[in-house]
């Protein structure tokens, strides 16, 4: 069994790497600029929801508390008149990227936390490069882009943007990949 404090270089320079690719991928790579689409009347659909004094949080409409709900004819009415809409209000005031920049970094740091225990139970110091590559990166690729699936599925999200983020993963799970192969104890 490998120490997962000897693992401390590969935790690291994975999380970094992730960072840089992420951050090249959403800053100058073009295949994210139409992941969000522009309301027809943004103006008319600010007003109407600053009126509700919406806090932080996920908010669907038309809105049934459970399934007996869902069943009552008003309901049913508003579903097949539309919207139908998943809407996700984040605080106000100005957009400041550095704590979501920290939080991503955090999360990184914690599926190269998470990939390193599973190595250091599953592998051993005589593990190849090929070997530690193929377990480490479909480990994380599970890590950052498995549970994006479902947000296609339920949310709503477009497939192109779910297939777009899968693809993303793929990337951080390859140079994860490639760290922990790269610095794995031998």
């Amino acid at each position: 069994m490998i120490s997962i404090s000897g693992l401390w270089l590969p935790i690291v320079l994975s999380a970094v790497l992730v960072f840089v690719v992420s951050s090249i991928v959403h800053m100058l790579l073009p295949y994210h600029r139409k992941d969000f689409l522009r309301l027809p009347d943004e103006d008319a659909a600010r007003a109407a929801l600053g009126h509700q004094s919406l806090g932080r949080g996920q908010y669907f409409m038309p809105f049934a508390q459970d399934m007996k709900a869902m069943k009552d004819p008003d309901i049913q009415k508003k579903f097949e008149e539309g919207p139908v809409a998943i809407v996700t209000v984040l605080r106000g005031g100005h957009m400041n990227m550095g704590p979501h920049l920290i939080q991503w970094f955090l999360f990184s740091l914690g599926i190269s936390f998470t990939v390193a225990y599973l190595l250091s139970r599953t592998l051993t110091a005589e593990t190849t490069f090929m070997q530690v590559f193929r377990v480490s990166s479909t480990i994380t690729w599970l890590g950052y882009a498995g549970a994006l699936i479902w947000s296609g599925i339920w949310k709503g999200v477009p497939w192109s943007t779910v297939l777009k983020d899968v693809f993303d993963g793929l990337l951080f799970a390859l140079v994860t990949g490639w760290a922990f192969a790269q610095f794995w104890p031998r």
